[in-house]
């Protein structure tokens, strides 16, 4: 068995990872001990990368031969990478002479590689002359890079992880570290460990895992950070918790921010949140009175109308207070994906040039045009995500180059992002996996390498590069992304470069990261000291590293001086502003979107894992249940969620954690895994059908967390239930047929289950208001595998029943193989438990098509699953504290070692410290001789 040293390809944690591989097979995975981000820890879903790279993933999920497809609604058909490259130069070419350059766009993704960014970038504005080419980070951490640019000077995060170990006060805003960057909470944890007076405020409008484990929890209304941030500098003003020798020294504009918070005193702001006067009090004073403190914050507070606007008003707030530029202090920005860093520092975004220039600068644009050895760069204004789709939709984007990334999941207003597919001339999506969302709308598929098969860099959210190493070679002919984009490249270079030296004559990796290198020398994020030898040496390294030094910096502002042309940090004053998406008598609540513990994005990748979904295996509408009777809703009813822009339907759980006026679901279910139709019989697009491409002035980013939305209750009272377990190398087959089939019902869900004894398991969920038709019976029927001989059946025409079900094994080990159950409400739906579970059938067996509702005596309800990595369900965790005593920590301590659920990657430990708070205090007696 061979060993290689990789990063994960999931959130910008960047943990280390040692593949484990033999021959052309990867067959494991674990956290490497040596990695400064993670020092051998895992989650969840790094934990489990293996088990999406199985001989069964590379054969049935992934792309492995060049596609086109010759019509658009017909099938696709393989190619050579010749014939697929000449026919993109010839497309592009086309395009390029009848429309401009500016007709020709890019988007691509934090999840790509800072090689593939480079190539990419000097495509499409070294080549073909557009600065259309913008990425998904765009979704993520625009307004960061927006808030630092505006604050600091420059887009360079200035904190690193250890800065947790001496932070006094940690200020965590707009985050759900615990679930979005578990590895990194674990650390926080350790850290408040070692340090009981640490202090930890949570600003989240849910009541969510990181919130549980704080001092005090801010639960804010949606939107209202910047009324915060100003009701906590007036405080800070008031009680004289500044450090004016800092505001002196270091900084400029803080008369014009001191008079804008007048306007915001704590009163106000405290009404505007929704929160206790005296808990903003409390706040400030930790945050401005403590040693040290640290902010965290993500997409709370980029993804708004407000974007760049919540992140100054939190940088302000270091500024004021001097809770920057040392051990323990400043504003850290969480990076969502894995590169979106290496993204922003290769200057792969409309906005951005490499090495954080300025694509509106004449200067930099010289700079760039000289290193790449091209006349000159475009000037006009590139397009970014929202409105590059915009633009498309409207027919002025012809062509669309996707990588790496599914905007028909991931994009808000799902609608006019299908539009504009469908009205391109040439879609290309560049991808891994065969069947997203938007290799629906492609013309032309190309295999991309991903995780365990490329090299490169990327850059995690503390500014550590990490390399990226091949453990084994791409499957069929998947290519890197770079060399795709430099074969396509060297084509039209052919057309339009006739004679002249190639700018895409790369060999490897290495010669386009050296490209890269060149652009950061002399800037802020200077790695001009850096190399593949000494990363390979020395391991990952914090920029900046420039020529001659020993070691990175994992510290930035510790002088004083700041990345402006003045050397001074900048107070930005920007007025509270409401969400653009109004509430009103339609459109009540507001909806708000995150992560899933064990999910990733849009679930291309983490999706195919079924032990992933086993804490949360179906899709659901969160709500207050206080909302529900005075709405006329109950739990568990199936629910249609209505905006200004689309609906979905999804069934509706009561949440504790929810403030009234308020609904949440998660961001990851996109039309893969739930659809259905509308009243207008039009298919159900997903999650983001219903959320907003508003989107913040400053940094472009849309208000994916805020929509006002409507929720009623459907009648749909005609029920199926669908299960199977199958082979591995089936699975896939077996998802597309019943997926194919959501869009005939009301409402539809198609969820991979986790395997058992070798086989892998997928479940459907479907209800609609009318009986359904024997022909989408015998449709589902024939998905399962249920129309041959050998079955049990029960059916009553009469009542619309069904029932068939295949048993695998015989007599007293026979167990549920595939069950289809069709009826009115929840009618025998304990089948599938029993085949979830794969328990025996013979104590059960007059029940199985037994025509009466009911549950069989004796059949336990299935627990939830707590603990992933260990497959410890809450039920076990239950009967465990029943027996232990002592303390909270020591009933958890008994937990750990008794089941050593929450001993691996840690990310069930907030879900264990509830069911230990929630559990009776077992009272040991003493007995006295």
């Amino acid at each position: 068995m061979a060993e290689t040293r990789s990063t994960c390809p999931y959130c910008g944690v960047g943990c280390g990872v040692i593949i484990e591989s033999e021959g052309a097979q990867i067959s494991g995975v674990r956290g490497d001990p040596d990695h400064p981000a993670n020092f051998g820890r895992l989650c969840t879903k790094g934990s489990t990368l293996h088990l999406t790279a199985t001989p069964e993933v590379l054969q049935t999920r992934r792309l492995l031969t060049p596609q086109w497809r010759p019509q658009r609604g017909g099938a696709m058909q393989p190619l050579g990478w010749s014939d697929a490259t000449a026919r993109i130069a010839d497309k592009l070419d086309a395009i390029r002479a009848e429309h401009g350059p500016d007709a020709i766009a890019f988007y691509i993704s934090g999840q790509l590689l800072t090689e593939d960014y480079h190539a990419f970038n000097k495509l499409a504005r070294g080549l073909v002359g557009t600065n259309n080419i913008d990425s998904n980070s765009r979704l993520c951490m625009s307004s960061a890079v927006v808030g630092y640019k505006q604050s600091l000077g420059a887009d360079a995060p200035p904190c690193s992880y250890e800065d947790l170990n001496h932070a006094d006060c940690v200020f965590i805003t707009g985050a759900n570290p615990a679930w979005a960057h578990p590895v990194l909470f674990r650390r926080l944890e350790d850290a408040r460990a070692a340090r009981p007076d640490m202090k930890l405020v949570v600003v989240d409008p849910r009541r969510t895992e990181s919130a549980e484990f704080a001092d005090l929890h801010l639960q804010i209304a949606p939107g209202t950070d910047v009324a915060l941030c100003l009701g906590m500098l007036h405080a800070c003003i008031w009680e004289e918790w500044l450090d004016r020798d800092f505001i002196a020294a270091h900084t400029e504009g803080f008369a014009a921010l001191k008079d804008l918070v007048r306007g915001m005193p704590p009163r106000e702001a405290a009404r505007i949140c929704g929160i206790a006067l005296d808990d903003l009090m409390q706040a400030a004073q930790w945050f401005a009175r403590s040693p040290a403190t640290l902010s965290l914050y993500c997409q709370g507070l980029n993804q708004s109308s407000s974007g760049t606007a919540k992140n100054t008003a939190l940088i302000n707030l270091h500024l004021a207070t001097g809770q920057i530029g040392r051990a323990g202090a400043g504003p850290f920005s969480l990076t969502g994906q894995p590169n979106a860093m290496g993204g922003r520092e290769a200057g792969g975004m409309a906005t951005l040039l490499p090495g954080h220039r300025d694509p509106g600068s004449a200067a930099h644009r010289d700079e760039i045009a000289r290193l790449w050895g091209v006349p000159a760069l475009p000037e006009t204004p590139g397009k970014t995500a929202v409105e590059l789709f915009e633009a498309a939709a409207r027919g002025e984007i012809k062509a669309l180059w996707i990588a790496c990334t599914n905007p028909a999941q991931s994009m808000p207003d799902q609608a006019l992002v299908r539009r504009a597919l469908e009205r391109c001339e040439l879609v290309i999506l560049q991808e891994a996996f065969a069947d997203t969302a938007t290799a629906a709308y492609a013309d032309l598929l190309l295999p991309a390498a991903t995780w365990g098969e490329k090299e490169g860099t990327v850059t995690n959210s503390e500014r550590r590069i990490s390399r990226v190493r091949a453990a084994v070679p791409p499957p069929g002919q998947a290519r890197p992304d770079w060399q795709i984009v430099c074969d396509v490249a060297q084509q039209l270079e052919a057309r339009w470069r006739p004679g002249q030296p190639s700018l895409f004559a790369h060999t490897g990796s290495e010669a386009l990261w050296l490209e890269h290198r060149e652009a950061t020398r002399g800037r802020d994020l200077d790695i001009s000291g850096l190399s593949y030898a000494l990363l390979d040496a020395q391991g990952p390294q914090q920029w900046p590293f420039p020529e001659g030094a020993t070691k990175g910096t994992a510290r930035l502002y510790q002088d004083g001086h700041f990345a402006t042309a003045n050397g001074r940090a900048r107070f930005i004053a920007k007025p509270y502003q409401p969400a653009a998406d109004k509430p009103d008598a339609r459109y009540p609540l507001v909806l708000n979107t995150g992560r899933m513990r064990d999910q990733w994005h849009g679930m291309s990748r983490s999706g195919v894992v079924g032990r992933l979904f086993s804490h949360e295996g179906t899709p659901a509408l969160r709500m207050s249940p206080q909302d529900l009777p005075r709405r006329g809703l109950s739990d568990g009813d199936l629910v249609r969620v209505r905006s200004r822009r689309g609906e979905l339907v999804l069934p509706l759980l009561a949440d504790e954690g929810i403030k009234p006026a308020q609904a949440y679901v998660a961001m990851h279910w996109g039309q893969e895994f739930v659809s259905g139709r509308s009243a207008q019989g039009q298919a159900l697009l997903g999650i983001n059908a219903a959320t907003q491409s508003a989107y913040c002035p400053d940094s472009k980013q849309p208000e994916l967390k805020f929509s006002s939305v409507s929720v009623e209750r459907l009648e749909l009272p005609w029920r199926l239930s669908a299960a199977a377990w199958c082979e591995a190398g089936e699975s896939a087959a077996m998802a597309r047929r019943l997926r194919a089939l959501m869009g005939e019902l009301d409402y539809g869900s198609c969820v991979p289950v986790a395997g058992r004894d070798g086989l892998e398991g997928w479940s459907f969920e479907g209800a609609s208001a009318a009986p359904l038709a024997q022909t989408l019976i015998t449709s589902f029927a024939e998905a399962l595998g249920l129309n041959q001989p050998g079955l049990l059946r029960y059916v009553d025409t009469r009542r619309g029943r069904c029932r068939l079900l295949r048993l695998a094994g015989a007599g007293e080990d026979a167990r549920l193989q595939a069950v289809l159950r069709v009826g009115e409400g929840r009618e025998g739906a304990w089948l599938l438990n029993l085949w979830r579970e794969a328990e025996p059938v013979a104590p059960h067996g007059r029940w199985l098509l037994a025509p009466e509702a009911g549950t069989p005596a004796g059949l336990v309800e299935r627990s939830a699953q707590i603990c992933n990595c260990l497959d410890v369900s809450e039920a076990r965790i239950t009967d465990c504290l029943g027996r232990a005593s002592g303390d909270a920590g020591t009933r958890l301590a008994t937990l750990q070692s008794e089941l050593r659920c929450g001993t691996q990657c840690g990310s069930c430990l907030p879900s264990l410290r509830r069911l230990v708070a929630a559990s009776p205090i077992k009272v040991v007696e003493e007995v006295t001789p």
